[in-house]
């Protein structure tokens, strides 16, 4: 701050030569506020970056909120990308390999849905999303401890603290999204997070494999696979330093430090609730538990999608190197990269499909949409033996498609003082559909000795469910005339008339 900005606005307006007797006024002094030195840098007309309401200031933000969500994912899918590795060296059916997964997800039946509630009503969203993140990179060190010691038990207790941090984490970073970009480019902001997210499993999918070869030169059999997973970590530490920034850098009134100091959106979180008076709750309602039981049927639907469309993505991915090893002939490598096409399609494909949205609208069409291509995927995986990169290419867009649709839809459903525990209860029940259908997908296989039909009939069944229940929602939608199929246009006249009854009565 230049000594100019230092110095306080002085009013002498009501001073004047005091003679002696008379008793002396004193000069009223009015100080700037925040507000005023703080956008001082960039200039009366052009606040620039310091301006939390400013698009560069709030895209800086959502750099950071995207790759705190990075490490988790590159870690998730571990055990995806060395399916051959985990099942040799611990000598493991694929019962037991697709534990690993639904161990990650039982936890998070309930304390996804805690977890949502204690951002709303315990934590605040920047402590939460700290606490959960460590407890992500504690069980991911675990995991990685039981694989050098070859203890299958240790692993399994690793990916449950995992995944204890790691769902509540996405319910943060879906809160944070909302918070910085409802009525704004709220659909392309969670293409953008599927985005980097998506890519960190990509990205695990090309170099465990190359990893795990050049660690096991030195390190041999479940020893090397565990130094691989303790390196795998290190993804994990850096959403971590992303997520303290975020999260837990404290406010400075110093102008001088400004430059440094805008780079760390925790600051200009912090900062941009200040200085926009921010309040996500204008009617002083509280959260409670109890509020999901007020939930109307179209949340409910939305929730069902959520079980019925990724139970067909993410454990069919979990268990992809098998299946395309068996039905495709193809070496572990080359069954990882095409297993792989589907994150990396979302990864460049989600941003897009988020923007288009922003600018058309119709969510639910573009739901129903997705629900469809996708079991054009499966069926194609099924019962045609083309090159399978067309299908899982298909696969790819349709969950672009879908997340960028689908997620967006609670906020228009959702008071935002609700939308941590409506957002952790779409969690907590997608959670309990992974947690069963990926031991059942394992038990199938194991079953039918290896074979993947039985277990594509199995997706689809779930895929014609998430179909009826989009159905649900746009029957729901139109006859109570609500705005979750509606052009931006004209959701902007449906809040106006809104706000208008509600200001008349």
């Amino acid at each position: 701050m230049s000594r100019e900005e230092r110095k306080p606005i002085v009013d002498t307006s009501n001073s004047s030569s005091c003679s002696s007797g008379e008793e002396e006024v004193h000069p009223v002094v009015r100080r700037r506020s925040t507000r005023d030195t703080e956008l001082s840098l960039g200039g009366p007309k052009d606040p620039g970056c310091c301006d939390p309401s400013s698009t560069p200031h709030r895209f800086l933000a959502l750099l950071f909120m995207c790759l705190l969500g990075f490490g988790s994912y590159f870690c998730y899918d571990n055990p995806g990308a060395l399916q051959d590795v985990f099942q040799k060296e611990l000598d493991l059916n694929s019962t037991e390999f697709t534990l690993i997964y639904s161990i990650y997800s039982w936890p998070n039946i309930v304390l996804c849905f805690v977890g949502g509630f204690l951002i709303d009503r315990v934590f605040g969203i920047r402590l939460g999303t700290i606490i959960y993140m460590l407890i992500v990179l504690v069980g991911q060190l675990i995991f990685a401890t039981g694989g050098v010691l070859g203890s299958f038990w240790l692993m399994i207790v690793g990916r449950f603290v995992f995944g204890i941090g790691a769902e509540s984490l996405a319910v943060a970073q879906n809160s944070y999204a909302v918070l910085w970009f409802k009525g704004k480019e709220l659909n392309m902001v969670f293409g953008l997070q599927l985005s980097v997210a998506r890519f960190g499993s990509t990205v695990n999918f090309w170099i465990m494999q190359p990893l795990y070869g050049y660690v096991s030169k030195t390190y041999a059999g479940y020893t090397g696979l565990g130094v691989a997973l303790f390196l795998a970590s290190s993804t994990c530490v850096m959403s971590l330093l992303c997520t303290l920034i975020l999260g837990n850098i404290q406010h400075t009134n110093k102008c001088h430090s400004i430059a440094i100091v805008s780079l760390l959106p925790g600051w200009m979180d912090k900062r941009a609730e200040r200085i926009l008076k921010r309040n996500n709750n204008p009617t002083g309602e509280i959260a409670k538990l109890s509020d999901v039981v007020t939930f109307k049927l179209d949340f409910w639907m939305v929730s069902v999608v959520c079980v019925a469309y990724y139970v067909a993505i993410f454990p069919f991915v979990a268990l992809g190197q098998s299946f395309f090893v068996n039905n495709f002939q193809m070496t572990p490598d080359e069954a990882n990269t095409v297993n792989s096409i589907v994150y990396l399609i979302s990864a460049i494909a989600s941003p897009v499909f988020g923007f288009v949205i922003d600018k058309v609208g119709r969510n639910v069409t573009w739901v129903f949409c997705a629900t469809i291509s996708t079991l054009l995927a499966h069926l194609l995986l099924t019962f045609t033996h083309w090159d399978p990169y067309i299908a899982m290419s298909i696969m790819g867009l349709s969950y672009s498609m879908l997340a960028a649709s689908l997620w967006p839809l609670v906020s228009l459903i959702i008071p935002e003082y609700q939308l941590g525990t409506a957002y952790g209860f779409c969690q907590s029940v997608q959670n309990l559909g992974l947690a069963v259908v990926t031991v059942v997908a394992g038990m199938i296989v194991d079953s039918s000795g290896g074979s993947h039909f039985w277990l594509q009939l199995f997706f689809i069944f779930f895929l014609l469910i998430s179909l009826l229940a989009t159905c649900c929602i746009w029957a729901y939608n139109r006859k109570h005339q609500g705005n979750l199929n509606m052009s931006p246009g004209q959701r902007s006249t449906y809040h106006t008339s809104m706000y208008v009854n509600i200001e008349s009565s």
